[in-house]
């Protein structure tokens, strides 16, 4: 960075360093979607899932998950192919970007929130966890997203000439939005959704885990149960990390400046890649139910073939 003030401009890597980055990403991207695809037809092939809360809010996490990470992936090789990009273009995929790495923590706690009334009030979760409210639920958490951050594209049409939007820059939030109080303001959503989000996490999941050990008889279910229930409290924590991942960016670049690509690149697969890898796991995998029909779904498609 040259500057604090002004637009943020990035060294560039050599050639065989970029290459490097890239490669990995885009294979990381061709695994994971692929994964995706899988679960998603696994899903629409079976009319069981359309009526099970629990599913529906898994299938809506992964494509969620999948046009973030094809957003954001898109957006890193462009950033290393063209440098800079249209100011109108760069808006477009940054929010799309922002809005759905946003979304993925705010629906795992609602997922959260759906299991533990399946495993601690399970005789009102079919009251309670029907169809029709968890569409309900998908178009609030979409709600609370896209609103905070949508306002940055207000301000910055009002505060900025028609020409800037004309004018191409290396397609960073703070290049676009450049408003001081938009990231004060982004700074106070964070903390507000880190919190929210934290506290959730923390009562659902301990509340699960303590009803678990408590019904479950068996020794090898209690183990899968807690087994599970650890790597929901993974996903969401690393996800959680989108929200101070800025603020812990800046304080590293100045304390470590020689390595500002660096850890701009690792911070961008911990916080923002391998969280999507855990979603297929925990729910496809996993889940006896939903990896039957997995199985089957692959037995299906070699005997096609």
């Amino acid at each position: 960075m040259n500057s604090t003030r002004g637009p943020q401009v990035l060294s560039r890597d050599p050639f065989a360093i970029a290459f490097t980055k890239n490669f990995i990403l885009v294979g990381l991207w061709f695994s994971l979607s692929y994964i995706n695809a899988t679960v998603v037809a696994t899903f629409f092939s079976n009319p069981a899932f359309y009526e099970d809360p629990r599913y529906i809010l898994f299938i809506h996490t992964v494509l969620n998950d999948a046009v973030q990470l094809t957003i954001s992936v898109a957006l890193f090789v462009v950033s290393y192919i063209y440098y800079t990009i249209n100011v109108s273009i760069c808006c477009i995929f940054l929010l799309v970007a922002v809005f759905t790495t946003r979304n993925t923590p705010v629906s795992l706690a609602s997922m959260a929130v759906e299991r533990y009334i399946a495993v601690c009030l399970p005789l009102r979760h079919a009251q309670i966890c029907t169809v029709h409210r968890t569409y309900l639920l998908i178009g609030l958490t979409w709600f609370i997203c896209v609103v905070p951050d949508v306002t940055d594209l207000f301000v910055t049409l009002a505060t900025e000439p028609l020409t800037f939007f004309q004018s191409s820059v290396f397609c960073l939030r703070q290049n676009v939005f450049k408003d001081h109080m938009l990231l004060y303001k982004r700074q106070a959503f964070d903390a507000l959704y880190f919190l929210l989000v934290f506290l959730t996490l923390v009562y659902t999941y301990l509340r699960v885990l303590f009803a678990a050990r408590a019904i479950t008889v068996q020794k090898a279910s209690a183990q899968r149960a807690r087994n599970t229930i650890l790597l929901h409290v993974a996903q969401l924590l690393m996800c959680l990390l989108s929200y101070v991942s800025p603020s812990v960016e800046v304080v590293l670049n100045v304390l470590f400046p020689s390595y500002i690509l660096e850890m701009r690149y690792a911070n961008y697969l911990i916080v923002y890649i391998m969280p999507r890898f855990l979603s297929p796991i925990i729910y496809g995998v996993r889940d006896q139910r939903f990896c039957k029909y997995l199985k089957r779904y692959f037995v299906k498609k070699i005997i096609t073939r």
